[in-house]
């Protein structure tokens, strides 16, 4: 449906409530959207309980939390018309806290913008409208400790994960929606079911329905709904850090010349923005949210992961395969291209073979995908893959140390584009925000390498 008309015909979305509640097993966080003259609708998340101690389950500081993660889970629904007005019903914000939502929710739906065709500045795309009480900035009354570590069940968790059995911290790990890759990965890194903090994301059958309809769809700042959803239970469950693994080479952008990314809420930005968010609204001393991967690269990670062998069977980061049960390789898509080419410069045919299923470097239907990715194109997949840099240097140090002939993708690197020999294996960046215990581990790590 046509961006401009839907956003006249529906010109206002509305965040109505949002609410806490809790029986014997579960933590309920449950919201109330409205598109006027369209659809209501109440998604909920569920917190399982288990045996974790609760501090202040009610407080102002959780309520605060609660009714901020509702204003990210909102942008699934809001993006359905795009209304020009979103008007919170529930808080209050000042004007500094509208205009950071106003630069989440445009960068946050940049590869939504250009997939629509949507060229709006970010000034006229969304104007929020806040009507109900202001939640004040609090200060905990208990102390934190331990770290959550976010398992989605790609390769950036498990180092993490291994990594931080060195840590003084114990090691909690966060799942969404129990895959079963996640709870794998969980296991081999030695988490018990009690160290697993797991949560269901329920969202609500209209907006599937209203997407069959054919109203807007398209990619949302997913992991800016984790970092709230992460705050909300490290607060509750009284742990000090949350530990994400998203690494440098998350900031470039997928369009060359703008500032359009795939994974905007998984780049440095958005954690400085964060970070600063919570601190200047919401409690001062609550729990610390960071990248420990921040300083490094992908090429960097791929090492590190190609000794973990522990893993190279459980791992998976295919969104199609996703959708198999059990979850695996689909071998056609650039979340299968990706890791074959940034893992190949470290682990032989045979291994890389055996994990993944074929020879990806032989199918000739990944050219395209292939040249994308090697920055040959106007753009590179709208997918969570490493930078240009990254997969040059991968896919020439796997061409180099072949002695065989090369498959289809390595030949038609080799005939049409230049080898390069860049040093990644050395690279740490000073620009993060990891605690000195955490920094000093992974220098430790890399500099071992």
């Amino acid at each position: 449906m046509e961006y401009k008309v839907l956003k006249e015909k529906y010109r206002y979305f509305i965040y109505k409530n949002y609410q806490i509640t809790e029986d014997a097993e579960n933590i309920y966080l449950k919201y109330e959207f409205e598109i006027e003259n369209l659809a209501k609708f109440n998604p909920v998340l569920v917190i399982a309980k288990k045996k974790f101690e609760i501090y202040d389950l009610y407080s102002n500081v959780a309520k605060n939390i609660a009714f901020n993660l509702g204003m990210v889970e909102a942008i699934s629904y809001y993006k359905l018309t795009c209304s020009k007005y979103f008007v919170v019903k529930c808080g209050k914000l000042n004007e500094r806290q509208i205009a950071w939502y106003q630069k989440l929710i445009y960068l946050g739906l940049g590869e939504f913008r250009y997939i629509n065709q949507i060229q709006e500045k970010q000034e006229d795309f969304v104007q929020i409208i806040t009507e109900g009480e202001v939640l004040q900035n609090e200060e905990l009354s208990y102390s934190l400790s331990d770290c959550i570590v976010p398992i989605g069940g790609g390769k950036d968790s498990n180092v993490t994960l291994e990594l931080l059995k060195k840590s003084l911290y114990k090691r909690f790990g966060f799942r969404i929606n129990l895959e079963n890759v996640s709870q794998k990965c969980a296991e081999i890194a030695g988490l018990q079911e009690n160290e697993i903090i797991e949560v269901k994301r329920k969202m609500d059958d209209k907006l599937i329905e209203l997407n069959q309809q054919g109203f807007l769809n398209g990619h949302t700042p997913f992991s800016a709904m984790v970092a709230w959803l992460t705050y909300f239970v490290a607060t509750i469950f009284g742990k000090k850090y949350i530990v994400l693994s998203n690494e440098d080479s998350a900031n470039e952008s997928n369009i060359k010349g703008e500032n359009i990314n795939h994974q905007y809420s998984k780049t440095l930005e958005f954690e400085n923005d964060f970070r600063d968010y919570v601190k200047s609204y919401i409690c001062k001393n609550g729990p610390e949210y960071f990248s420990f991967l921040r300083p490094i690269n992908e090429f960097q990670i791929a090492k590190l992961f190609s000794k973990q062998e522990q893993y190279h069977q459980a791992f998976k980061s295919c969104n199609i395969g996703s959708k198999e049960k059990p979850w695996k390789w689909c071998c056609n898509c650039a979340k299968c291209l990706f890791p074959y080419i940034i893992l190949s410069p470290f682990l032989e045919k045979e291994k890389l073979i055996n994990i993944f299923g074929e020879d990806l470097f032989e199918k000739e239907n990944l050219l395209k995908t292939f040249i994308e990715l090697c920055g040959y194109s106007e753009n590179k997949p709208f997918e969570c893959v490493g930078t240009y840099e990254e997969v040059c240097v991968a896919v020439s140090k796997t061409i180099q140390k072949r002695n065989e002939k090369l498959p289809f993708l390595l030949q038609y690197y080799k005939d049409n584009f230049e080898l390069v020999d860049h040093d990644l294996l050395h690279y740490y960046s000073e620009n993060h925000n990891l605690p000195n215990e955490f920094d000093k581990i992974l220098k430790g790590k890399i500099f071992e390498c």
